[in-house]
């Protein structure tokens, strides 16, 4: 029938097993054929065919799992029966035993008539059963000994074989739960394995770790519950007595069919499993570990990366020259900052290599993505740290021109000063005039290293870091040094004359006592008097004095300014042009000042690492302490700065820049309008450690106050280097526009002198 079909557990059909009419001792007979019992019952016959076929269909199956080609031997013990039962059986037996049966031996009715009915049944009948089944009727225990030993039958047929019924049922139950419960484990560790192959992994770390704790609890759960189920296989086996062929040869053995084995197998399976397992969980929890590892590397190699080509991008846009030496001191100085930033991000990109490389030596899945990786990291941070150290070296060298191009203009200023500080009343005699010679030619031996500069070796050695600016100012000194060769020339050439033909010069006013020149000030600066003189063919010398007077009333009168000049055109155009370079130097100094007041102090009011620092008071209110100091920088340093250089070989174009620009210094009104508001807000927290901390970074000597000062200074320096300049344009192009470009100038002070008193009336309209 198609239930038959299925495997049979014992707990399927324990209660029909409990009935005992059909039993599997374990006892084997000829040709090693497996015993069935069918024990004396009289209610065998009511058994339903399709439960006795169920039964028998069991007890054949369970040898049948460990042996192949089984044979069974039937024994019916029917000595209380009839032979009408007898033959019922045996029609039974035919016509539904499952398996090979070798044998059916039947213990006849006992009762005299019984026997002799199944003695004459059997005879008719033989045949029949022939067919079908080898029958042997024995008529009593002695007969059935005669053909089985007495080990392999039960103590009911006069044998020693032990066997209780219930405790096979039972034992049957537990080994079948058992294998049941291993191929349950089976299939619970085959799930969870293609749980973990086919499961996607999410793109966070928090999620990762988290599956990877889940998983890992799962897998101990499933360890635990392997545990527990070997513990109960073992404790199964433990009560079956492990058989051994040594002990006893094969015809004396007895067995229960294969429960050992059934155990021993399943438990064997169950370790194989767990080993299985073990090795997969083990290479998975490598796998997650690493993909972890990588996840986490990654997301570190980006960060790094994404700074370094941040920290590239701000590299590129950083200067390696500078037109002072100011400027190229500070930037260099910035750049340092920069390279502190970039060597601490190197250092990070570092540790992200080191972590790559201990991942690639413990043979890491990804191990060329991470080598491929670190080497990107590596050649970003060589990229970067190389460009800072190649502008460092250009700078440092534009600095190493700077600092001789100043030393040589520190030289022509202290030449200047000692010839203009040389005593003409007592140079006259003979030793005056020798002493003051001695004095020049010590000078000259002294800075000859600086005065005899060579502009083509100059050229040569800086060539790598030469700008057209730096190029001008190389000229520009180098116009200043031999301007002061020749005024050495010549002041040699007088002195030589005097001692040659003894003649008394002409009696001339001493100048006025000064002190020393600044190193920094540029050479004929109108801020010091200076004595210059002209040769001309005459047989003497004619010094001259002139002296700058500084005017700060509008109402003096213009050409108050009075001075002493040769009218020789060159020495005009000399003394031009000095003026010139003076007021475009000094506007270069300008423009850089307020670039780091700008920079310095007026953008670290929006810088959040500050804010701590700032009084309350000053919060919000930069444009009330610098006004419009970002429009005026961006006017000289866009626009009239650049106006100013193109005068450099063209004076004349000086009044005609003033006056072109003549609108755009009415934003200086509106500074100075602003001022007494900047002073107020100024004296309320110029102590604070805000102002004290700006300070210490840019290393400046003096407080803001006296930067807020300088576009006021700076007007007025303007109409002193104009008047300045008109005195030596007497008589040239361009006159008539420098005159104009001086009174818009003075008129510029007047409007802002006058605003200045306009705004302090109130109460009016």
């Amino acid at each position: 029938s198609p239930e038959t079909a299925i495997p049979i557990c014992a707990k399927d059909i324990s209660d029909d097993l409990m009935k005992e009419f059909a039993f599997l001792s374990g006892g084997r007979g000829k040709d090693k054929a497996w015993i069935i019992t069918l024990p004396d019952n009289a209610h065998f016959n009511e058994v339903p065919e399709e439960i006795v076929s169920k039964v028998l269909t069991y007890l054949t199956s369970v040898p049948s799992q460990h042996e192949s080609d089984t044979k069974f031997i039937l024994i019916l013990d029917r000595r209380l029966d009839t032979w009408t039962s007898v033959k019922m059986t045996l029609q039974k037996i035919a016509a539904s035993f499952p398996g090979n049966l070798h044998l059916v031996m039947v213990l006849r009715p006992t009762g005299f008539f019984q026997r002799t009915f199944t003695d004459i049944g059997f005879r008719f009948s033989q045949e029949d059963f022939l067919l079908k089944l080898p029958v042997v009727m024995l008529s009593s225990v002695s007969d059935l000994l005669t053909y089985i030993d007495e080990q392999q039958l039960t103590p009911e047929f006069g044998g020693t074989l032990e066997y209780c019924h219930s405790e096979w049922v039972i034992f049957r139950t537990a080994i079948e739960s058992f294998a049941l419960t291993v191929k349950e484990i089976a299939q619970m560790l085959q799930s969870f394995g293609t749980e973990l192959a086919e499961t996607e992994l999410p793109d966070d770390m928090y999620s990762i770790e988290r599956i990877l704790a889940l998983r890992t609890e799962k897998y101990y759960q499933l360890k635990e519950d392997i545990t527990a189920v070997t513990k109960e296989g073992n404790l199964l086996l433990s009560s079956f007595e492990e058989p051994d062929a040594g002990e006893r040869s094969q015809d004396q053995h007895c067995e229960r069919p294969g429960d050992w084995e059934t155990v021993n197998r399943l438990l064997g399976q169950l370790c194989e499993m767990e080993t299985a397992f073990d090795g997969f969980w083990e290479k998975h929890q490598l796998k997650m570990e690493q993909y972890l590892q990588l996840w986490k590397f990654e997301q570190s190699f980006q960060e790094v990366k994404n700074a370094i080509e941040f920290l590239m991008g701000q590299q590129a846009e950083l200067p390696d020259t500078g037109d002072s030496f100011p400027q190229v001191k500070q930037r260099l100085k910035d750049l340092g900052h920069f390279d502190g930033m970039a060597q601490d991000l190197i250092g990070k990109a570092q540790v992200v290599i080191l972590h790559g490389h201990q991942l690639a030596a413990n043979h890491h899945y990804a191990l060329n993505l991470i080598c491929q990786q670190c080497n990107e990291l590596r050649h970003h941070s060589d990229v970067l740290s190389d460009e800072i150290k190649r502008k460092q070296m250009r700078l440092q060298k534009t600095l190493d021109l700077h600092t001789r191009l100043q030393q040589a203009l520190q030289c022509c200023d202290e030449g200047a000063y000692l010839l203009a500080n040389q005593q003409m009343d007592k140079c006259q005699s003979k030793e005056g005039a020798q002493k003051a010679l001695q004095d020049i030619e010590r000078f000259l031996e002294s800075s000859s290293a600086y005065l005899n500069y060579d502009p083509q070796a100059l050229h040569y050695d800086f060539e790598s870091v030469l700008t057209s600016e730096l190029k001008c100012q190389i000229q520009s000194v180098q116009v200043k040094l031999e301007n002061v060769r020749s005024m050495f020339e010549n002041r040699q050439a007088c002195f030589k004359k005097l001692l040659d033909k003894h003649v008394r010069p002409v009696q001339l006013v001493a100048p006025r006592p000064e002190n020393p020149p600044r190193s920094k000030s540029p050479l004929f600066s109108p801020k010091h008097g200076k004595i210059f003189e002209v040769c001309g063919s005459s047989s003497h010398c004619i010094p001259f004095l002139f002296q700058i007077e500084v005017m700060h009333d509008y109402q003096e009168k213009r050409n108050s300014l009075q001075s002493f000049i040769s009218d020789s055109d060159d020495n005009l155009d000399i003394l031009k042009g000095h003026v010139i370079n003076e007021l475009i130097e000094t506007e270069r100094v300008y423009v850089e000042e307020l670039f780091t007041v700008l920079t310095g102090y007026r953008a670290e009011m929006d810088n959040p690492a500050m804010l701590i620092l700032m009084p309350p008071v000053l919060r919000n209110r930069k444009d009330v302490l610098f006004g419009n100091m970002p429009e005026i920088y961006d006017f000289h340093n866009k626009i009239f700065l650049h106006s100013l250089e193109s005068c450099l070989g063209a004076p004349e174009r000086v009044g005609f820049c003033f006056l072109d620009r003549r609108q755009d210094f009415q934003m200086y009104e509106k500074y100075c309008q602003n001022k007494p508001r900047s002073e107020s807000l100024w004296r309320q927290c110029s102590e604070s450690t805000f102002f004290q901390e700006c300070q210490r970074k840019l290393e400046h000597k003096l407080g803001l106050d006296s930067y807020l000062l300088k576009p006021v200074q700076r007007l007025t320096k303007y109409q002193l280097l104009l008047k300045e300049l008109l005195k030596y344009s007497t008589s040239c192009d361009g006159v008539q526009e420098l005159q104009e470009a001086l009174v818009a100038m003075l008129d510029l002070l007047k409007s802002v002198n006058d605003s200045m008193h306009q705004i302090s009336i109130t109460g009016y309209d």
